[in-house]
């Protein structure tokens, strides 16, 4: 809504790095407020807003009025909001109602509607193949994406972390309105959430005693008017009394006037590794020894589509006929079993482990890898791994995509020269002696280039990704770096 700050400036940096083309929507949405909210003097600052976007790169600014918008002009929409509360004139988008019965949305009656119907308004004008939302407003991130699958629009929405000041205060537009004592005032909010998370992270997963430790620290700080304290599943927004999986605890308060929020994620799993790279960085092989060397499970994402494919021979399906291979993929599981010595691969409850390694699989695979509906329906098997955690997987999009909360992200990379130089390597100990280096380095660096800039799945370094250089260096010693980091996120962590 304008008045940009570093959070926001984050949003379009990340996007920035991720797309060809990124624009800015800037509209102070009225369908969002209340009759008594703070619309009149929310914080407007055009010309401010406008050189930031152009120092940032950004392509577009789409900054439409309230009647290009809503089709009547701003004096007649607030003449509406006095005598038309609960018939309003627009059509709306109305998210579920269990979705705003908690958090803001007792507080906020209208708010959520006018959110979606907004947003909904913005994707259909900019028809954007992806959209990003910063995570401290979660409850209107989480209503987002519930809309953007339930209207089935082809829209990737990028979740971003919150963007915090040194003091812990979480940036906000509503921050300017505060004086200097203020905001220290409301540095308790992220104070005490963070000893709410603290009572999670020793063990105790219960409502009650994180709540009560977070409540405990706001005590300190009787300035502060507490609005709502909860604990909800972040993506259903659903009422949690222990955390299981995943839990978000977010906060409400005023100081003086001002209105703010902010939240924190608490994760009840093993941590999850993602690993994602170029061809021929040596993800394979390290990820099988980072996984093997932590007890952790390795998620062989290959290896699942390995199995579909050999599913789809099997059944006698043509791998052109997307339809029958859709119905059969969402119909399918994979189980990735932990031996001795290999990962065994069921699907459907057969061991499929020596069969997705024949040479059939191998020239069908990149073919039924290719249909966005596999990747669709496997992505959701990946996650279902990650809801309990402990695993280490690999890729071009598992830390960005797949699992984009994993608790370490590496970028494992090399040079052109340097993976051409190994890729020649393994040709000639198959016997292959004939193909130069440059046509190796040519071949290589359009794959890096399908990669990058393919629609679905394209290859790209996580804005929270640790980039590893592995040029000049073996796979154990790429294998310690990585625990390294490991055991210096858990530490961190804990």
């Amino acid at each position: 809504m304008g008045s940009l700050h570093p959070g926001h400036l984050s949003l379009i940096e990340r996007a920035r790095s991720e797309n060809a083309i990124v624009v800015v929507s800037i509209f102070v949405n009225p369908l969002q407020f209340g009759p008594q909210e703070d619309l009149k003097q929310y914080p407007r600052s055009v010309d401010h807003d406008l050189s930031l976007c152009e120092q940032a790169g950004v392509d577009i600014v789409f900054m439409p009025s309230v009647e290009k918008i809503l089709g009547i002009s701003q004096q007649d929409h607030d003449q509406q909001d006095k005598t038309e509360v609960d018939s309003p004139p627009q059509t709306r988008v109305v998210p579920p109602l269990n979705m705003m019965s908690v958090l803001c949305g007792p507080a906020r009656p209208g708010h959520f509607p006018g959110v979606t119907t907004i947003v909904a308004k913005l994707f259909n004008i900019i028809e954007p193949t992806r959209a990003y939302f910063g995570r401290k407003d979660a409850q209107q991130l989480a209503i987002i994406r519930r809309m953007v699958r339930d209207l089935n629009w082809p829209i990737e929405i990028v979740a971003c972390p919150i963007v915090r000041e040194a003091s812990g205060l979480a940036y906000s537009s509503r921050n300017q309105y505060l004086t200097p004592q203020q905001q220290t005032t409301a540095t308790v909010l992220y104070r005490a959430l963070r000893k709410g998370k603290q009572v999670f992270l020793e063990g105790n997963c219960h409502q009650s005693a994180i709540l009560s430790a977070v409540q405990t620290e706001l005590a300190t700080t009787p300035e502060v008017e507490l609005e709502y304290l909860q604990l909800v599943d972040p993506d259903t927004m659903t009422p949690l009394t222990e955390v299981r999986e995943v839990g978000l605890l977010a906060i409400a308060a005023r100081v003086n006037t001002t209105r703010l929020i902010d939240n924190l994620i608490l994760r009840n799993r093993k941590p999850i590794v993602a690993i994602d790279g170029p061809a021929g960085a040596g993800k394979s092989t390290v990820t099988r020894q980072v996984a093997q060397q932590l007890n952790l499970l390795f998620l062989d994402t290959g290896a699942m589509y390995r199995a579909v494919t050999w599913l789809v021979l099997e059944s006698g399906i043509e791998m052109s006929d997307e339809p029958a291979v859709a119905e059969l993929v969402h119909q399918c599981q994979i189980e990735l079993i932990p031996q001795q010595d290999q990962l065994g691969v069921c699907i459907n409850g057969r061991d499929v482990t020596a069969e997705i390694r024949s040479t059939q699989v191998t020239a069908n695979v990149s073919a039924i890898a290719a249909q966005s509906v596999v990747r669709e329906s496997l992505v959701k098997q990946q996650q279902a791994y990650g809801r309990t955690g402990g695993v280490v997987a690999e890729g071009r999009d598992i830390g960005t995509s797949v699992f984009p909360d994993a608790e370490l992200k590496i970028f494992l990379t090399a040079s052109v020269k340097e993976r051409s130089q190994r890729r020649q390597l393994e040709l000639q100990q198959q016997g292959l002696e004939d193909i130069s280096l440059e046509q190796i380095e040519q071949e290589i660096a359009q794959r890096d280039y399908k990669d990058s800039t393919r629609s679905i799945a394209p290859l790209r370094k996580a804005a929270d990704a640790i980039e590893v250089q592995t040029d000049g260096l073996t796979i154990e010693q790429v294998t310690e770096e990585i625990i390294r980091l490991y055991h210096q996120k858990i530490t961190q962590l804990t």
